[in-house]
């Protein structure tokens, strides 16, 4: 099976902010993509269906429909990896991005060497999941639509030395090694179960009861985790790895943004499910540690 790295990876970034967009484009062309810009939501919903890109940018604050918006309508056609860029600090706007359908976001000014950190971690994934041929089943064929955009442009631009000034991000937290990848959970065919949740690693399907649920693929990989580690806590920093796509490392590191986007899935997570943090029937906090399952008692 192909994977991105075997392929022409193409990503779309979507900003309304033309010297943001130039070093976006930047950042990814040295990572081997080649880049189509467009300046609002609209175009650039028209921009992944047209390109179908591997990855996506959006900003959230955009003339015509807002970055959130735009993301929920490119999720409800494409699986594109998202990672929103925000200047917002409010953790409602980070959970409401992700819910949105985001894989990852990051918030403005950014260091062009962590979103190539991230960009490369969502990349590991797409690898990972081809490999275990874990993929979400192919999505329809879009057509064309909307206007020509610009052509995309080969990965062959470095990323400028005189790069405006950016903020640092905050202090990182050293973790011991852990093997953090989602494991093989089950054989060909079987289910993970919890109480009356229960999913199909092989399908991605999930369902409480009969009804079946709609989960992003982040979503997806953090709940099957709990379910393989049943009542073993997952921490924060574990599953921040989990969704980076490695395992069996010697050391890593995990700032409180990764902990935050963790902590925002969770949220949109349990929302999904139907549970309560106060009152878990599936997924329990373990304070000050991380997250497990509930025990299997009702």
């Amino acid at each position: 099976m192909s994977t991105p790295s075997d392929e022409l990876k193409t990503a779309v970034i979507i900003e309304d902010d033309a010297e943001i967009r130039h070093v976006l484009a930047e950042v990814l062309e040295s990572s081997g993509f080649s880049t189509v810009s467009v300046g609002n939501g609209i175009d650039g919903v028209r921009a992944v269906l047209t390109y179908k890109p591997v990855l996506t940018t959006i900003d959230v604050h955009m003339p015509g429909i807002d970055g959130i918006e735009a993301a929920k309508r490119i999720r409800a056609q494409s699986d594109t990896f998202i990672i929103m860029l925000t200047g917002l600090t409010d953790e409602a706007d980070v959970i409401a991005g992700l819910g949105a359908g985001a894989d990852d976001y990051l918030v403005k000014p950014f260091r062009p060497r962590e979103l190539r950190a991230r960009v490369e971690a969502l990349m590991r994934r797409a690898r990972a999941s081809a490999e275990g041929n874990a993929a979400p089943a192919a999505l329809p064929s879009q057509g064309s639509v909307g206007p020509s955009f610009p052509n995309a442009r080969p990965a062959t631009t470095s990323i400028p030395t005189n790069t405006p000034a950016v903020e640092e991000p905050s202090a990182i937290t050293a973790v011991p090694a852990v093997a953090a990848s989602v494991p093989a959970l089950v054989g060909d065919g079987e289910w993970l179960v919890h109480r009356d949740l229960r999913l199909h690693p092989e399908n991605r399907i999930v369902l409480i009861g009969d009804e079946e649920l709609d989960l992003t693929r982040t979503e997806f990989d953090l709940l099957a985790t709990l379910l393989e580690s049943k009542r073993r806590v997952r921490s924060k920093a574990d599953l921040t790895l989990v969704l980076r796509g490695e395992s069996y490392v010697t050391s890593y590191f995990v700032g409180d943004a990764d902990k935050r986007a963790v902590e925002a899935h969770m949220t949109n997570l349990r929302r999904k499910l139907g549970d309560s943090a106060a009152n878990p029937s599936y997924i329990e906090t373990v304070r000050g540690v991380g997250y497990r399952l509930t025990s299997e008692a009702v």
